[in-house]
């Protein structure tokens, strides 16, 4: 495995992109997650990359805090269409009815903070990938542009 210390990411290890585990909080507890950074095994990440990076990280808290009310609300608007689909033997374990973010805490698990590579330089792009326990096939993601959310959904909004 090919690993790099890079000025601005760190220390990264190549599995198909450039990866290390790094620390956040969400919904009050730390949380461990890979960040990934998509680019060849040559390293040559794209400017848009490392901006994005320098931004996110400079406003992390403000903007995970962010994506738990978005999180939170994309919940509750689609949350009865999967009741309705599990039934009542599985409704209330995969998609119990809440009111707060830290009882979604208990329904969604973060795993990727993902860095793609975009088609527009002046594009900051992020994506926060999650395990989900209403969705565990397509799983949860919210997307960042510019650090502004502009989408939550299924993780292939960001892949």
């Amino acid at each position: 495995m090919s690993q790099i210390e890079h000025q601005v990411f760190g220390l990264l290890n190549y599995d198909y992109g450039w990866k290390k585990n790094i620390v956040i909080t969400m919904f009050g507890h730390e949380k461990l997650l890979t960040l990934s950074i998509d680019a060849d095994i040559d390293a040559e990440f794209e400017d848009a990359q490392i901006i994005a990076y320098k931004f996110f990280f400079r406003n992390m808290n403000e903007l995970l805090m962010n994506a738990e009310d978005e999180i939170l609300k994309y919940y509750l608007e689609v949350i009865e269409e999967y009741r309705e689909r599990l039934g009542e033997k599985f409704a209330d374990k995969m998609a119990p009815v809440i009111s707060s973010k830290e009882e979604l805490s208990k329904l969604i698990e973060p795993k990727r903070l993902l860095f793609p590579m975009v088609f527009d330089e002046r594009v900051r792009q992020v994506g926060l990938l999650l395990e989900c326990t209403w969705e565990p096939e397509h799983g949860l993601a919210v997307k960042f542009e510019d650090e502004k959310i502009v989408e939550v959904g299924y993780q292939d909004i960001v892949l």
